[in-house]
């Protein structure tokens, strides 16, 4: 009994991620062919931006929103990892995702970081990376999703609580020549309690069936 209670509140709370969605899905023709080349993908850290009042943008600090910015991005780039780690375990995932620790620390390398990583082409990130294909994207919430920036904005401003909006833009480019092979755009609604787990599992849900990775 407690096993289907729980299994009905997590639906009861994806359908709240879900209404209102607005989804947008575009498949290269060619996505197909050219993924069973591919052996390894690399996921960048999505460029985040969270909106707040003009009034909650007194109460920051120069380089607070930044941060919290960085830390949501790199929240989302753990979690999708980890939902493709999760369908490699159970042999649905026909090719390897670098692990984003050593992402950021190739990028670094490089001297690449938000701030200048649009002055490269997908074609040179995923050389850097030594991978067949990047997965790239923007984010804009109003409130962070993850642990770290929600706490940071709850003690710096009073804004507590997780997100209640968010649109992700996701991109799948080919290593060789930079062609865009996948996009995803899509506006979730959450509740409080939301996190970035939840939130790549609503995005990825639908969307995986299209996706040539996976089998």
């Amino acid at each position: 009994m407690k096993k289907i209670t729980q299994f009905l509140f997590l639906m009861a709370f994806l359908s709240g991620f879900i209404a209102q969605a607005q989804t947008h899905l575009y498949e290269n023709p060619k996505f197909d062919e050219l993924a069973k080349d591919h052996k390894n993908i690399a996921i960048l850290p999505f460029r985040t931006k969270i909106e707040l009042r003009p009034k909650q943008m007194e109460k920051l600090e120069s380089g607070q929103l930044e941060e919290m910015q960085k830390s949501e991005a790199e929240s989302l780039q753990e979690a999708m990892h980890s939902w493709f780690l999760k369908r490699k375990k159970r042999g649905t995932l026909a090719i390897d995702v670098q692990p984003p620790s050593r992402t950021r620390t190739l990028l670094l390398k490089q001297n690449i970081n938000s701030e200048n990583i649009d002055a490269f082409t997908p074609e040179e990130l995923a050389q850097i990376l030594e991978v067949d294909a990047i997965i790239s994207g923007t984010y804009e919430t109003n409130k962070p999703m993850s642990e770290g920036a929600s706490v940071a904005l709850g003690l710096l401003i009073g804004v507590w609580g997780r997100t209640n909006s968010a649109v992700v833009n996701m991109n799948i480019n080919n290593s060789g020549d930079g062609e865009l092979l996948w996009n995803y755009n899509k506006k979730v609604s959450g509740s409080f309690g939301s996190n970035s787990d939840d939130l790549i599992n609503v995005l990825m849900r639908k969307a995986s069936r299209r996706l040539a990775y996976t089998k």
